[in-house]
C-alpha cells in the first residue's frame, strides 16, 4: 500500500508547486535549471531497474522534473533542496544500484549488522545529492516506506529527517516563504544575489 502523503494538508503535487512558484518568483536561476518531466517510459525504465515501484510522491515529482542541470560548483544554480540537486531516472537508478551493491557487498563479507539498514539498503532510492555526496533518499522499507533520510558518506548511520515527502515539502515551503529557520535539518533559507536560494547554518 503506497502511505505517501497525497491527499490533505500534505499533497506533495501541491506543496511541490507552491515552492515551484515561490523559486520563479524569488530565485529565478534555480527555477530554469529544473529540467522537463520524465515520461512514463523513462519512470517504468527506472522502476524496471531497481526492481520494485516507487511512492506516489517520488513518482509525482520525476513527472514534474527529472532533476535538474548538473551543477559543477557551489555558486552554480540547482541545490534549492536543502543544498541538495535533484537526480533525474538514471542518476536514481545508478546511485539506487551502488547502495544495493554496498549492502550485498556488506552481507557476503559479514558486515551486514554494521552497513545494511544504518548506511546503505537496496530498497533506499536516491533523489537528490549534494557536491560532497552525500544523498537524500526516500526509504521504501514496508516498516518504513516513503520515509526521507540522509545519507552522509563517512557518518556510521543514516539520519532520518521526514515521514513522507509531503511534511518535507510543507516545512520547505514555510521556510522559504517566511524566510525562517528549518529545525530538521539547523539550517535557514537564505536569497543569494537576488538570483539562487541557499541555506545556510542557523
Amino acid at each position: 500500500m503506497d502511505q505517501s502523503a497525497s491527499d490533505g494538508p500534505f499533497h506533495f503535487e501541491h506543496l511541490w508547486k507552491r515552492f515551484d512558484d515561490w523559486l520563479t518568483c524569488n530565485a529565478p536561476e534555480e527555477h530554469a535549471v529544473l529540467r522537463p518531466g520524465a515520461s512514463d517510459a523513462d519512470i517504468l525504465t527506472l522502476e524496471v531497474g531497481i526492481g520494485f515501484q516507487l511512492t506516489g510522491d517520488l513518482k509525482a515529482l520525476l513527472s514534474m522534473h527529472n532533476g535538474v542541470t548538473p551543477r559543477r560548483s557551489s555558486m552554480e544554480a540547482g541545490g534549492f533542496v536543502l543544498g541538495y540537486s535533484l537526480l533525474g531516472t538514471e542518476g536514481i537508478l545508478e546511485w539506487q544500484q551502488n547502495l544495493a551493491e554496498m549492502a550485498e557487498d556488506a552481507e557476503e563479507e559479514g558486515y551486514e549488522e554494521e552497513v545494511v539498514g544504518r548506511t546503505a539498503h537496496r530498497q533506499w532510492v536516491p533523489f537528490a545529492q549534494k557536491l560532497s555526496g552525500d544523498l537524500l533518499f526516500v526509504d521504501h522499507r514496508i516498516e518504513h516506506y516513503g520515509e526521507v533520510g540522509e545519507i552522509s558518506f563517512g557518518s556510521p548511520e543514516y539520519v532520518w529527517l521526514w515521514p513522507g515527502m509531503g511534511l518535507m515539502m510543507d516545512d520547505i515551503c514555510r521556510a522559504v516563504e517566511g524566510m525562517s529557520p528549518l529545525p530538521t535539518v539547523g539550517c535557514r533559507p537564505s536569497i543569494h544575489e537576488e538570483r539562487m536560494l541557499e541555506w545556510v547554518v542557523s
